[in-house]
């Protein structure tokens, strides 16, 4: 299984925001929806172009309420997420999954929050640690070199 986490906007409650809109609740309908993160909506889907549709459908909603939307796919990584990018990079053949893994946004976790994110570039097979606080957990997500450079 395929899994997304769309994280909000800090002045927005992402989820009231989704499920309070007849079209984004529609397309959500299907799905037990998961907080696993404060302010956050989880899903799994069937693949990853399922993810990327999904993704697709929510765009509207996306830009507006949410800072990042994240897919997590076996086939790619068991423990590092791809942006909404990279994802679709994969799935439209425009990048190879073995070599999505250069370019790396490291946000820290405390108590539940995903803190601001640290970018690093990958030069062996250990990720760099991340340093702007002192945190329990960390989630590794990979991004295209254009977001690395945004």
């Amino acid at each position: 299984m395929t899994r997304v986490c769309l994280v909000g906007e800090d002045d927005v409650e992402l989820r009231y925001e989704l499920l309070s809109r007849e079209t984004s609740r529609a397309a959500l309908a299907t799905y037990d929806l998961a907080a696993p993160y404060t302010n956050t909506v989880a899903l799994e889907t069937v693949s990853l172009g399922a993810a990327v549709a999904l993704l697709n459908d929510l765009n509207w909603y996306l830009v507006r309420f949410a800072r990042e939307a994240l897919v997590l796919d076996p086939s790619v990584s068991d423990d590092e997420w791809l942006s909404r990018a990279v994802a679709t990079a994969i799935r439209d053949d425009e990048l190879d999954h073995a070599d999505s893994g250069r370019y790396l946004k490291l946000f820290g976790v405390d108590n539940g929050r995903l803190l601001e994110p640290m970018f690093v570039t990958r030069t062996g097979p250990e990720l760099p640690a991340y340093d702007l606080h002192e945190v329990a957990d960390t989630l590794a997500v990979r991004v295209t070199e254009s977001e690395f450079g945004a």
